[in-house]
């Protein structure tokens, strides 16, 4: 057990202890208490003779009678005014012994009505409060304004530019804020300023926050590190006292580098007549922010770097010079940045000798920093799943796929029918992949379901990243989309709702054509719509895209975007058909094998085009592949 279990343990003990000598002590003083008479009463037992001792105090009668129960004793409070000589005299009288006694009250009116009260609001401050901050985040009632920023141990967390690749570029920006750091005085005689903040723009992912770790590790200074919805609680003015906490605490470390993620959170624009209530209590923080980055001098060696995803709804204020006066942009990597990643990422990995992490980045184009991370570790894990030594090539497909797809679903149960209309579906895609002049080459084929709602995949490849399209190169895209839909309408005269997704991707391919791209004959080279990003509405801001153009233009762009789809869906229809032997021999063999790899497919549909006309050599191609297969 160790040490927090046992003061934890020992803490219970202790307060069990004490409750239970507190139940005994109440319950064995009972039968001693005495019982409360009226003074009346007591006149009335004294007169009858039924007091046998009593003590005088200041302000109550104590005292013994007798009862039909036996002796009992007995208190009764004194009337202030009432002549201590006339009852001394009745108590002479009636031949009762009787005392008196000087009453002490500090123990009941200092101990009992200040000390007590106070110490159990002290005892429920410091013990149920602190274990109810801790259960709720460890927020105390005495550190709202303190920020929540965490300071990163050199010596254990350092992360330097080695540990990040596929960022160039931005290394090459940020190599100065290094050099500033490290050797301030060359800036200074020169009489360069440099830029108070770095604003680092990009999907999630992509590496931001390591960059910004690899800058202090750099530099070889204090890293301070702060998510944007920290600052942010339910009492107002917490925000703003959190942001003069982390400017005090970073000035009394300077030379260092205060990293704020996710800065949108608070930074977002300002202004709207409907700005109140949590809207208010983050303009406050915004501004407090903007107030500490123009009140301190750069030359103190603070750095503020700060990331975000949502770059357009940031408060202008943040981007002008003189605040985050650069802004770098963090973007996906392309092939090479990807096996440079993938190799970072394996240094911790034992790789079979049969593994090649050129061909894994090129199966993962537009995969982020972090999503090849975690393809290398499901890689990993599939391996030492399978008891392997080392991981090979195979459990990096299988990992990409599971990134990709989802989890393989083999006990999923379908119907033949279905399997059926899956496979024709997929086999279609696969078809216009490779038919197309246009597609990227088909690299897997399978009718195994995966994930959700995904009851079969046909996987490409891209040869090359691209960066632009043409128009053509769309179509094809926009072809290979609806083909699955053609496929299951030529083979079995009518369609399902498994091309929903299709259908869906299509259409918004088919609005971007017209709308943003302008590659409408009858709209002509025009971009419609304003572009997204905030914009001022009738006092509020708000965020998404305006239309731009009358309703008649709307109706337009609708029979546009309908005339791109269907004609390209008329066109690779017609494509299928005339391959239709192909289509249902390679489709027979997939609902055999369940996956095709690319070389399997291409060279089915290779065998199976060479003479379509002639209909038992095209039997027995898919036979002879079958068994080859």
């Amino acid at each position: 057990m160790d040490e927090s279990r046992k003061k934890k343990l020992w803490l219970y003990v202790v307060y069990g202890l004490l409750a239970l000598g507190i139940i005994l002590s109440i319950q064995f003083a009972k039968p001693f208490q005495p019982s409360e008479i009226s003074y009346s009463e007591f006149l009335n037992r004294l007169n009858a003779g039924e007091v046998s001792k009593v003590v005088i105090t200041d302000t109550r009668i104590e005292g013994t009678m007798q009862t039909e129960e036996g002796e009992k004793n007995f208190v009764a409070t004194r009337i202030p005014d009432t002549d201590i000589k006339d009852l001394v005299a009745l108590l002479e009288e009636r031949g009762v012994d009787f005392s008196g006694r000087v009453e002490n009250t500090f123990w009941r009116d200092f101990l009992l009505t200040w000390v007590l009260p106070l110490g159990l609001i002290a005892f429920i401050w410091f013990f149920v409060f602190r274990r109810l901050a801790r259960r709720v985040g460890g927020v105390s009632p005495m550190s709202f304004g303190q920020s929540k920023v965490k300071l990163y141990d050199r010596s254990v967390d350092r992360v330097t530019f080695g540990d990040v690749a596929g960022l160039d570029e931005a290394k090459e920006e940020l190599q100065e804020i290094i050099d500033f750091l490290r050797h301030p005085l060359k800036y200074r005689n020169i009489g360069a300023r440099i830029p108070k903040g770095v604003l680092l723009v990009g999907p999630p992912g992509t590496g931001k926050t390591l960059l910004a770790r690899a800058v202090a590790g750099e530099a070889d200074v204090p890293f301070f590190s702060i998510s944007g919805s920290q600052f942010m609680e339910m009492f107002v003015g917490v925000g703003a006292a959190r942001v003069r906490d982390l400017f005090e605490q970073a000035k009394a470390k300077a030379p260092c580098i205060v990293f704020i993620d996710e800065i949108d959170t608070i930074g977002k624009v300002r202004g709207g007549i409907m700005a109140s209530g949590g809207t208010e209590e983050r303009e406050q923080t915004l501004n407090q922010l903007l107030s500490e980055m123009d009140g301190f001098d750069p030359q103190t060696g603070v750095i503020i770097l700060a990331a975000t995803n949502r770059p357009e709804v940031l408060d202008p204020a943040i981007l002008r010079p003189g605040r985050f006066d650069r802004q770098i942009m963090i973007d996906r990597p392309d092939i090479k940045g990807r096996e440079e990643i993938l190799k970072v990422h394996a240094r911790r990995v034992k790789l079979g000798s049969d593994v090649d992490l050129k061909k894994i980045a090129a199966r993962t184009p537009g995969f982020a920093g972090a999503e090849l991370a975690n393809v290398v570790n499901e890689a990993a894990l599939l391996a030492a799943r399978k008891n392997k030594k080392a991981v090979d090539q195979q459990e990096f497909e299988e990992a990409i796929d599971r990134v990709i797809g989802g989890l393989e679903l083999k006990s999923r149960v379908m119907s033949e029918r279905e399997r059926r209309v899956v496979a024709f579906h997929e086999v279609g895609h696969a078809l216009a992949a490779s038919l197309l002049e246009h597609a990227d080459p088909v690299h897997r084929i399978t009718v195994i379901p995966r994930g959700i709602g995904s009851l079969g995949m046909t996987m490409q490849l891209p040869e090359e990243d691209r960066y632009i399209m043409t128009r053509p190169e769309l179509e094809d895209r926009l072809g290979v989309l609806l083909a699955g839909r053609a496929a299951e309408e030529i083979v079995f005269g009518q369609v399902s709702t498994g091309a929903q997704n299709d259908l869906e991707k299509a259409t918004i391919l088919a609005r971007k054509m017209v709308e943003d791209y302008g590659m409408s004959e009858k709209l002509g080279p025009v971009s419609l719509g304003l572009e997204r990003g905030a914009r001022l509405l009738l006092g509020e801001f708000s965020y998404g895209k305006e239309a731009n153009y009358s309703e008649a233009t709307a109706e337009l762009i609708d029979r546009e975007v309908k005339d791109i789809v269907t004609s390209n869906y008329e066109r690779v229809k017609g494509l299928l058909a005339s391959n239709r032997k192909a289509l249902e021999g390679i489709a027979e063999i997939l609902l055999e094998k369940e996956t095709l790899e690319g070389d399997a497919f291409r060279e089915l549909l290779m065998k199976l085009r060479e003479r379509p006309e002639e209909e038992e050599k095209v039997d027995s191609a898919v036979s002879e592949v079958a068994e080859n297969r």
